[in-house]
C-alpha cells in the first residue's frame, strides 16, 4: 500500500460558521467549490461539509451535542495538533500567506525559514476561527525522503 491520504475530517463547534471560513480558505489551497458537498446522518448526529479534490477530500464535521461546548485543544489526546499543506515553492507560501491574511485567519507565525526542521523548511502557521491550527510549508521533500 502507498501512504496516500484519502480524506481528513475535522470536527468544528459551529458547522455553519466554519463553512463560511472554509469556503474562503479551500479555494486558496486548490479546492474547487463546485466539488463541495453536504451530507447528514441524523441517527449518528452527524453533518459534514466536504471539499473534494483529486488528491484528497477535506471535511468539516458537526460535533455531537454532548461535546458542542468543549474547548478545542490541540494537545488533548486524539486531537489534531495541526495540519500542514505542502506548497510548490517559497513564493507560493508567501502568496498564500497574503491570501490567508485577507480572509482574517489568525496568523500564528509569519513565513520564515525553520532550519531546526531542515535547512530549507519555509512555512507559516495560522488558525481558523475556532483555533484549529494549519501550516503552509515548502521544502524539497525528495531531498530528505526519497521514494
Amino acid at each position: 500500500m502507498k501512504p496516500v491520504i484519502d480524506h481528513i475530517h475535522v470536527t468544528v463547534s459551529d458547522l455553519e460558521c466554519a463553512e463560511e471560513f472554509y469556503d474562503k480558505l479551500m479555494p486558496l489551497l486548490g479546492f474547487d467549490l463546485a466539488n463541495k458537498e453536504h451530507d447528514t446522518v441524523p441517527e449518528h448526529e452527524y453533518s459534514v461539509v466536504e471539499y473534494h479534490h483529486g488528491n484528497f477530500s477535506f471535511g468539516i464535521v458537526s460535533p455531537r451535542p454532548a461535546y458542542k461546548d468543549e474547548q478545542i485543544s490541540r494537545r488533548k489526546p486524539g486531537a489534531l495538533h495541526h495540519l500542514a499543506f505542502h506548497a510548490d515553492s517559497r513564493t507560493e507560501v508567501d502568496e498564500l500567506y497574503q491570501q490567508v491574511m485577507a480572509i482574517d485567519a489568525e496568523i500564528v507565525h509569519e513565513p520564515r525559514l525553520y532550519p531546526e526542521y531542515c535547512k530549507d523548511y519555509y512555512a507559516f502557521f495560522f488558525k481558523d476561527p475556532e483555533g484549529i491550527e494549519y501550516e503552509a510549508v515548502y521544502f524539497d521533500r525528495a531531498d530528505y525522503f526519497p521514494l
